[in-house]
């Protein structure tokens, strides 16, 4: 019988999520993540891919930089840059260095339409929840940027037929709840998935959760959550895939049986395991910036 999620601990594949010694796990031959504190991005292209030959998914948190770009050039070669920046979505730890990095490399972002606004300067995201969630993180949440940032001419749209630019293979799928244009990335050839923050495999409410990282699949990050019943909708259609191997926003990359048996007990039961009693967005979910609902 799984063991209930608030109190799992799912161990890793090690043998598969090779730390090079500077933070980067390669977990498949054209998949690595990079943890910076409390967040990942992901590397997206075959080791020595060269210039323009990869993809970065998402770009940490303010001051991380140098971090990114110097896992970039280990991996890729120097003066290596991506064919793209992907977001799975805008808030603060995922575009921190968004800005620099784009003009440093010159490389296009793509996100989805409803993100626009968060990301062309022209409106703010809705306000965190401090209540929802417990831990420090959330009680500190008010404090964290919520701002735009503006992206200019080097914004773009991600195709509405679901391709995903310069990644024959994989195709982007819509993940509303954690915020209101969050999407997540598959390939179906080996069911592999970036989920973003659609769910995560640490307790990131927590500070202690958020810097360990210890392995424990979990809900979106509560105090940033701004729809619990498209959340809930997120996960189970991302359970439904059977995903091989999982990356996630926060916390360690996940595979196997075990990995999909406690994503499958999170979107079964989410409304216990993962919906909080009482918030502000429980009943009065937020919507995109222009005032539309999600897709």
């Amino acid at each position: 019988m799984p063991v209930p999620l608030s109190k799992a601990s799912i161990a890793i594949d090690s043998s598969a999520d090779r730390d090079r010694g500077d933070g980067v796990h390669e977990v498949a031959a054209d998949i690595a993540y990079l943890r910076l504190a409390i967040v990942n991005v992901a590397f997206l292209g075959l080791s020595g891919a060269g210039d323009r030959g990869w993809v970065l998914v998402d770009a940490g948190i303010p001051g991380t930089k140098a971090m990114i770009t110097r896992a970039a050039e280990a991996r890729f070669g120097a003066g290596a840059r991506p064919a793209a920046i992907l977001l799975t979505h805008g808030h603060f730890d995922h575009v921190g260095v968004l800005e620099s990095l784009a003009e440093e490399w010159d490389a296009p972002v793509f996100a989805h339409p409803l993100e626009h606004p968060y990301l062309t300067g022209t409106a703010s995201y809705p306000p965190p929840d401090p209540a929802v969630g417990g831990g420090l993180m959330s009680a500190l949440s008010p404090l964290f940027p919520r701002s735009p940032i503006d992206l200019g001419l080097r914004l773009n749209s991600l195709e509405e037929d679901g391709s995903v630019p310069f990644l024959p293979g994989w195709r982007w799928l819509p993940t509303p709840g954690h915020s209101v244009g969050h999407v997540s990335f598959w390939r179906d050839a080996d069911k592999a998935l970036l989920s973003g923050d659609a769910f995560i495999t640490t307790r990131q409410e927590s500070a202690y959760g958020a810097i360990s990282q210890a392995p424990e699949m979990h809900g979106p990050p509560a105090y940033f959550t701004v729809d619990w019943d498209a959340s809930r909708d997120s996960v189970r259609s991302l359970a439904a895939l059977e995903p091989e191997l999982v990356v996630t926003g926060h916390g360690r990359a996940m595979r196997g049986s075990e990995m999909r048996a406690a994503l499958h007990l999170l979107a079964q039961d989410f409304d216990s395991l993962a919906r909080p009693s009482q918030g502000v967005y429980l009943d009065r979910p937020a919507r995109a910036a222009d005032g539309t609902a999600y897709l």
